[in-house]
Formats: C-alpha cells, sequence, structure tokens
C-alpha cells in the first residue's frame, strides 16, 4: 500500500480538498472554503496547512466566530445543500461561539463542517489556556457541549483516526435523511503529529447526494389516501428545495389539480402567482392558505418538519385526529410525527413515483377554485398594505406619535416590486419573517432564505455574506431590525473586505418590536423590549448608515418609501455592499396567521393576564395531539 507521511492536521486539509460533488453535470469542489479566526489553537498546525492549501481550499478571515459559521449555513442553503464550507475556531470562546451555529444548521438540517481546536491529549500541560476544567471528568472539554447541536461528533486522538471520521462527517452531511452539521475536535498535540496515511485516502472522489425511493407498501398506502380525498392540500416544505423538486411539485399540484401551501423555508417552492399556489401556510400564514388548510381531508406534507409555526401548534388542519396526513420525507423522523402515514423518500423522486401510483385522480375543480378564490383576496390585502401610500393599521402606538412611519409591509413590498430574476431576498428572527413570508411574492423559484428553523437574530448579515458567495451572480437582499443587527454586523466589514456586495436594509422600529407584540398580546404590558419600555437612563437613537460607513459600505439614511425607492435603485447601481437604514412602525403587523400556543400564566393578578389564558386554553382544544 502506498503511503504518504503527513500531520493530522494536513491529512484533514488534503481530504478536504480531495472532495467532489456533482452539480448540474460538473464535478466541483464540495467544500468550497474555510471560514477562519486563528488562535493558539488551530494557527500553527491547521493554519500552515491550509495556507500552503491555497486556492484548492481557500481560507477567507471572518470577525466573528459565530458570523463566519452562520455565513457557511447560509451558503449551503443557497447551494441547496450540494455544498459545504467549513468554519475553524481555536479552542475555549472561538470554538463555543460556534454552538449557535451549529443548532441553526441542526435545526434546518444543514451540512456545515466544524474543526474547532482542541485541549492537549497528552494532557501533559494542563491546564493550559482557555481550559475550562472538569474536575470529576478530565476528558471532557468545551468542545462537548456541541453534542447535543450537530448530527456526527468526534475528537481526533490519533492521527490517523482521520482515515475512519473525515469520511463518516461527510457522509452525514451529504445523507437526504440524517443531513447536519459536523463537529471534529482536533487537541493542539495531535494536530501536529504524523502518521503514514494511505494515498488512495487522498485520490479525488466525486460524490453523489443519494436519492432514496418509496418503499411500495408506503407508497401504495400514500396514493390510496390521497386517491380518496375530497378536499386534497399539499405543503411544500425546505424539502422542495433541497431535493431540487421544484418542477416535479408544479408538475404533480398541476396534473392532479391539488392546492398547494409553503412552509417559510419552502416558500417559492411555486411562483408566486401561480393558480394552485395559496401561500404561506401557519402563524406566519396567510387567510388564503390557512382557510385552505382548515378544510383539508388530506394533506400530503412533502420535505417539512411540520414545527409549530406551520402547524398553528396542530391547530392548522381544522379536522384534527380525523385528517389524513401524509408525510413524504427523506428523513424518516420527519415522516412519521403525529401519526401521519409515512412515505419515507427523495422529495423528488417521492412525488414522480406518489404521481404515477394517482394515475388520473385529479382533486375537484371547485375545491380549486375555492383556492384561486381564497389566494386574490391574499394577494388583494397584500397589495393595500404594501402600497407606498398605505396607512398603518388600527393598532397604534399608545402616544400616535409614531404612527406615520413605514411600515414593515411597505419596506418588503418596495423590495417586491423592485425585485427582478436576480433578487434573493434573506432575513431571520424578529418581526420580517412574517412580513417577508406573506409579502415577498417571488416569481422566480428558489428566491428567499428566511432562517426559522432556529428563529436566530443575527443570522441575516452574516447569512447574506454566505448566500452571496455561493450566488455571486444574484442580488442579495437583507432585511434586519435594529435589534438583530445590534446583536451581529460585523460581517458587512467582511463584505467589504472580500467584494462580496450585499444591499441591506435596517429597519429601526425601537427595538424588539415583534416580541413586544407577544408580549402584549398574551395579557402583558410593554416591558424590556423596546428600548423606550426598558431599564434605560436616555433613548439614543443610533446612525446605523453612519456604522455602516465606517466599515466600508456605502450607506444613506431615508425616512420615506418614496426615498426607499430611490435608495434602493442606487444600491443596485452599486458595486460594493449598500446600508439603507430608516425608522419604521413597531405596531403594525401583517395579518392572517392562525393559532400559536405560548406559555400563559395558569395564575396571575391580572385580568389581561388570566384572560389570555382562557384564549389560549380555548385553542388548545383544536389541537390534533399525541405521535
Amino acid at each position: 500500500m502506498e503511503t504518504i507521511r503527513l500531520t493530522a492536521s494536513g491529512a484533514v486539509v488534503r481530504y478536504m480538498a480531495a472532495q467532489r460533488i456533482e452539480v448540474d453535470g460538473h464535478a466541483v469542489p464540495l467544500f468550497a472554503g474555510v471560514f477562519a479566526i486563528f488562535g493558539h489553537g488551530n494557527v500553527t498546525c491547521l493554519g500552515h496547512e491550509l495556507e500552503q492549501a491555497g486556492e484548492a481550499l481557500p481560507t477567507w478571515r471572518g470577525q466573528n466566530e459565530q458570523g463566519m459559521a452562520l455565513a457557511a449555513v447560509a451558503y449551503a442553503k443557497a447551494n441547496r445543500r450540494r455544498r459545504i464550507m467549513a468554519a475553524t475556531s481555536s479552542i475555549g470562546p472561538g470554538a463555543t461561539n460556534m454552538i449557535t451555529a451549529a443548532a441553526v444548521a441542526m435545526a434546518n438540517r444543514m451540512p456545515l463542517l466544524l474543526l474547532a481546536g482542541d485541549t492537549f491529549n497528552s494532557r501533559t500541560p494542563d491546564p493550559v489556556l482557555q481550559q475550562v476544567e472538569h474536575f470529576g471528568s478530565p476528558a471532557v472539554t468545551v468542545n462537548d457541549a456541541f453534542r447535543p447541536v450537530v448530527r456526527y461528533w468526534d475528537r481526533i486522538t490519533a492521527p490517523e483516526q482521520v482515515i475512519q471520521s473525515l469520511p463518516n462527517a461527510v457522509h452525514t452531511m451529504l445523507d437526504p435523511g440524517d443531513c447536519g452539521p459536523a463537529f471534529i475536535g482536533l487537541p493542539q498535540d495531535i494536530q501536529g503529529e504524523a502518521y503514514d496515511f494511505p494515498v488512495r485516502l487522498f485520490e479525488e472522489t466525486v460524490h453523489e447526494i443519494r436519492r432514496p425511493r418509496p418503499d411500495t407498501h408506503e407508497l401504495r398506502r400514500a396514493a390510496a389516501a390521497l386517491a380518496a380525498a375530497d378536499r386534497p392540500l399539499i405543503v411544500a416544505g425546505g424539502g422542495v428545495h433541497w431535493s431540487l423538486a421544484e418542477d416535479e411539485l408544479r408538475a404533480f399540484a398541476e396534473i392532479h389539480n391539488i392546492p398547494v401551501v409553503e412552509t417559510v423555508a419552502g416558500r417559492t417552492s411555486l411562483v408566486a402567482d401561480h393558480r394552485l399556489n395559496c401561500g404561506p401556510i401557519g402563524v406566519t400564514g396567510c387567510t388564503s392558505a390557512n382557510a385552505m388548510a382548515a378544510e383539508a381531508d388530506v394533506v400530503l406534507a412533502v420535505g417539512t418538519r411540520l414545527g409549530d409555526f406551520v402547524t398553528g401548534s396542530w391547530t392548522v388542519f381544522g379536522g384534527g385526529d380525523d385528517v389524513e396526513v401524509i408525510g413524504l420525507n427523506a428523513a424518516r423522523f420527519d415522516a412519521t410525527k403525529h401519526r401521519s402515514l409515512p412515505l419515507v423518500a427523495d422529495a423528488r423522486e417521492g412525488l414522480t413515483e406518489l404521481g404515477a401510483a394517482l394515475g388520473d385522480y385529479r382533486g375537484p375543480e371547485e375545491w380549486s377554485d375555492r383556492a384561486s378564490s381564497e389566494t386574490s383576496q391574499y394577494h388583494a390585502y397584500i397589495d393595500k398594505i404594501a402600497a407606498p401610500e398605505a396607512v398603518a393599521s388600527a393598532e397604534r402606538s399608545t402616544d400616535g406619535a409614531d404612527d406615520d412611519l413605514p411600515t414593515y409591509a411597505q419596506v418588503v413590498g418596495v423590495v417586491d416590486r423592485a425585485a427582478d430574476e436576480s433578487t434573493y431576498v434573506l432575513a431571520a428572527a424578529g418581526g420580517f419573517p412574517g412580513e417577508l413570508v406573506n409579502g415577498w411574492r417571488g416569481q422566480v423559484v428558489h428566491s428567499f432564505d428566511c432562517e426559522y428553523g432556529y428563529s436566530c437574530m443575527g443570522y441575516e448579515i452574516s447569512g447574506g455574506w454566505g448566500a452571496k458567495m455561493a450566488l455571486p451572480d444574484r442580488e442579495v437582499v437583507v432585511l434586519v431590525g435594529d435589534g438583530s443587527y445590534l446583536m451581529m454586523n460585523s460581517d458587512l466589514y467582511s463584505t467589504v473586505l472580500t467584494g462580496h456586495k450585499l444591499i441591506v436594509i435596517v429597519c429601526d422600529n425601537g427595538g424588539y418590536a415583534v416580541i413586544n407584540r407577544l408580549q402584549m398580546a398574551q395579557g402583558g404590558v410593554p416591558f424590556n423590549n423596546l428600548i423606550a419600555d426598558s431599564r434605560v437612563k436616555d433613548v439614543t437613537a443610533v446612525d446605523f448608515a453612519a456604522h455602516a460607513a465606517s466599515m466600508g459600505c456605502e450607506a444613506e439614511t431615508v425616512t420615506t418609501i418614496a426615498e426607499l425607492e430611490a435608495a434602493l435603485g442606487r444600491a443596485r447601481a452599486a458595486d460594493r455592499t449598500y446600508v439603507i437604514a430608516l425608522n419604521t412602525y413597531a405596531y403594525s403587523w401583517t395579518e392572517g396567521g392562525s393559532f400559536w400556543e405560548v406559555g400563559v400564566p395558569e395564575v396571575s393578578t391580572s385580568p389581561d393576564v388570566r384572560a389570555a389564558r382562557e384564549e389560549m386554553d380555548a385553542g388548545k382544544a383544536d389541537q390534533r395531539v399525541g405521535w
């Protein structure tokens, strides 16, 4: 057997550089690069090997470990899980900074490779800089904290373990059912130790993502259930995108005349004006999608993990326990949720074979006509509230001082009207998911990324950086609130340094306004969410444009929707990241969602809280129960 003597770090880097994946008929690098912030735990060994690799495995310098790992998640999303970025940090705080990003990847079923330095395997120098000691378990380090938030976890304690560990990590990240982040800890001494590795480990390998076909028994049961439906409905989730199944979804819906609703991750599975697209479903959904769900008798859930925002905490399907849910999913865990009839398969192959099994079945015309009627009302509502001259909803601030400010819906309307086939919109958490899921009516499939699997504030700007890396020819537009901006904004500087231009619209509504809305809606009083309602000495406004400009962005502040429209035109013409800041109204939100179960006190001195608890208990009566 031919061997080559390399350090453990050298073997990791060389193996990664040798991996390829089939994309659109071409073999391209599986690992597009490595986001890195170096410290004593990874600079001397892994850092040296990355420098030697050069363009074979490009290294990109981050500003914050969480941010660079979030950028890697967005990169994978934009590439529909077909390409991966890695992120490396030193030991200690650099590593633990990446735990949140690992959770984002885990919740969203996204591939992400995390390589973190670790303490010495020999333990001779212990305790070392940044080591957190566990008195009763000396083998435990802070890197063990990654275990709950990754699909694959390993610590390399001998160089030869790379031979098994790296392939296992890659195959986990590329598995359509088990896809998620992988973590590998690299103790400082092991990184530099050498071993005679087999040369064939580093031969170019071209991967193809597996497309599992459905089991014949499951297929027969699913087809029989759907063929008996009088009011069938398709719920399109993110798995439609990850399977590249948009065409198959459209064809399936058209041939069998079945209306489609979309989850947050599944948004833009169909173009918005398709006659069978009823819009987004659930808590952040619209009236048309939720009205159809309330009457559906058989639901085909394609590539969705059926989270509470999709199902309205399992109340959105009006038939409750009597509704038949078919779970078409590559992951068995998701396919069987809440007693769903499982159809474990790749979304594209599953739709193709289920369509063939259905034969000439078509949903009733009156049902699809109902969908068109409901959906036209939804679009009319969005057109009304997104118009430049729209007036904020009846909900008003306590003093009325800001009632004439632009609303989130109007801001989204500006982006929606200005969009072309290159536009890719990105947001996360806060108030924008509900506004964008409804107001972004994309006419191009796969033109939307809203991180709502983990609902991670701070994803927006870092994620935009990763998305632009993946889609250099697209115009990536990031919408972010003041709260998320203040949590994580340093990757604006990253985009300037690397030349990955974004358009970033920062909407300042004075704090965490959407949580203030929830607080008030459940009987509470405004407290600690809006800055004005917090323990502060002075409410000082942040000049977001000046802040962005200090990092090299082009930036301006606008005050009206007309000014925003003009600024967006200037941003599109710019050659670097362009930030547009404006104040927005904190009390107006797009309506049309469903019930959502949150914790409300069972006992309270507040009559408003007691009333909210009664309303919550009443809503729970419609839940589909049990697993």
